[in-house]
């Protein structure tokens, strides 16, 4: 087959874009940061032949209804992305062939309104024998404008045909994207938040060639997505957010992959009764993973994050350490990342504490500079770990539903009930609903009889934590501390042993002093002073496991 040079109006205009914007190459030094795209403004004018074309001269838009660029063409292709459906009835599939660094050939199909078919056309026209880094700056902007500009009212068609652009890019670009290495391109996360577009702004200040990548993670819609960090809704603010910053940007689609990984083992553990980090699995098995292998296959020589931590070096290689700002330290979270994963990642915000970041985004004009923080895990935002528990529970494969349990001290009497272990942790005291003469806590829970212990803070005390699937960085000798809750201070511990570096089965950690609510399925983070070199998941601690039958 011919390679496709793309339709020479729309190569034009594409590449004089790229003139003005500078974009496929690195600013050679630091500068301001970058405007919005520009967009042409319609001109308002007499009632065009097409009620949603704003301006008087709609010959571009009856030439894509006329002769549709691509329509029906790569209907088998592999790298497809769809947007739209049966809530607007208007969709947009559009399917790209891609070869190295180059979209080689673009196809659409769409159903719908006269907009929706023309968007589908315009878009294939824009991205048809275009770089690739250069396709990912098209946005709703950009097919609305080569459509000679779309009302209010049938701007949606141009937002679905980029929506499905970037679903199919985002698949070519995991699986055939060929860039040739470039020391100053840098790939950088954005969820569309404060710290990574901080990120991305330090790093074009630098003068690097910057590329956004977002993650789609997780998809329903009784979640509130405009709280997830990894909702569709998240994905199309962070690529707006990108494109306002002039940089290309690239979505992966990993929802299949999260949920095998991450949901499916939330469920799972805490219906064995255990209580799992469902963030530090995302980022140590799936999300940087999967986005360094990006950065690979972009030519880019590093991954940036808007992560609070630092990292150091020592004579065997690098290793995790914490941000200045102690508040915003996320190594706990970043623990499950081995040095292979550290060598090529870079955190512009590890010096900066959070009032300094914001203040660089205010004078650098980001739009996201007051933006609040998302608290919530991105596949419970909206509905909450009990209500997520009681939807999904049986879904995602474990048997984890509401059912009447009790709620027995130490000694086994029956102190109150409760409707499922799995909405207690290790630790807790609110939610008990047990009247007793001193404070009441989690002691441990019993998912084989539905049974949650409780007892006094007395009642939590360990030195002896018992941990699985460890993996060390360096000798175990050198484990002088352990982080055991992502809010809780470093505590004195060393490993028996002591084990050598590598994976472990199983290790005993001793602590220096009693640690109280250490519940299994949490990560232990293993420091030999500020400098993580391991973790663990939590077991269990050196207490009775079971109260008598």
């Amino acid at each position: 087959m011919a390679r496709s040079t793309g339709h020479p109006l729309a190569l034009a205009r594409l590449k004089s874009r790229t003139a003005a914007a500078g974009w496929g190459r690195p600013k050679p030094v630091p500068q301001k940061p970058a405007r919005p795209i520009a967009v042409p403004t319609p001109a308002l004018a007499p009632a065009s032949t097409h009620a949603g074309v704003m301006r008087a001269d709609a010959a571009a838009f009856e030439d894509h209804l006329v002769a549709p660029r691509g329509r029906g063409r790569l209907a088998g292709a592999s790298h497809t992305g769809a947007a739209g459906g049966a809530a607007c009835g208007d969709l947009v599939r559009i399917a790209l062939r891609l070869e190295g660094a180059r979209v080689t050939e673009a196809g659409f199909e769409a159903s719908g309104c006269g907009a929706t078919i023309g968007a589908g056309s315009a878009t294939v026209e824009l991205v048809e024998g275009a770089p690739l880094l250069e396709a990912a700056r098209v946005g709703a902007g950009e097919v609305s404008a080569a459509l000679g500009g779309l009302s209010p009212a049938k701007r949606h068609a141009a937002t679905l045909a980029a929506d499905a652009l970037h679903r199919a890019l985002g698949a070519a670009a995991a699986s055939e994207a060929r860039l040739a290495p470039s020391a100053r391109r840098t790939l950088v996360a954005m969820s569309g938040g404060v710290d990574s577009a901080v990120a991305a702004h330090l790093a074009r200040e630098r003068g690097d060639e910057v590329v956004a990548v977002t993650l789609e993670l997780w998809s329903d819609p009784a979640n509130d997505g405009e709280r997830s960090c990894c909702s569709p809704q998240a994905v199309a603010g962070a690529r707006s957010l990108a494109h306002s910053m002039g940089l290309p940007h690239v979505t992966l689609d990993l929802r299949q992959r999260f949920r095998r990984e991450v949901v499916e083992d939330f469920v799972r553990e805490h219906a064995a009764g255990r209580t799992p980090n469902p963030c530090v699995r995302c980022n140590g098995f799936v999300r940087f993973e999967e986005m360094l292998a990006l950065s690979g296959r972009l030519g880019a020589a590093r991954l940036a994050t808007g992560h609070y931590a630092h990292v150091v070096q020592d004579e065997h290689g690098p290793l995790l350490a914490p941000a200045a700002d102690a508040g915003k330290d996320q190594t706990y979270m970043l623990a499950r990342l081995g040095p292979e994963a550290l060598e090529r990642l870079w955190f512009p915000l590890a010096g900066r504490t959070k009032p300094e970041v914001r203040e660089l985004a205010r004078a650098a004009g980001l739009p996201v500079a007051e933006r609040p923080e998302s608290q919530d895990l991105c596949f419970l935002a909206g509905v909450g770990k009990r209500g997520f528990l009681r939807g999904h529970g049986r879904a995602e494969g474990s048997a984890v539903g509401d059912a009447p349990g009790e709620v027995v001290s130490t000694d086994g009497e029956v102190l109150g009930h409760h409707d499922g272990h799995q909405h207690f942790t290790v630790g807790q005291r609110r939610g008990l609903g047990v009247a007793a003469g001193e404070p009441m806590y989690v002691v441990r829970k019993e998912p084989d009889r539905n049974r949650v212990v409780a007892g006094p803070r007395s009642a939590l005390a360990t030195v002896r934590v018992i941990l699985n699937d460890a993996v060390l960085h360096r000798d175990g000798a050198l484990v002088d501390r352990a982080k055991l809750r992502y809010r809780s201070a470093p505590v004195r511990a060393r490993l028996e042993g002591p084990p050598e570096r590598g994976l472990h089965a199983r290790l005993t950690l001793t602590l220096g002093e009693p640690a109280h609510g250490v519940a299994p399925g949490q990560t232990a983070c293993l420091m030999a002073g500020e400098r993580v070199v391991g973790s663990a998941t939590i077991a269990s601690d050196d207490r009775a496991s079971r109260l008598p039958a």
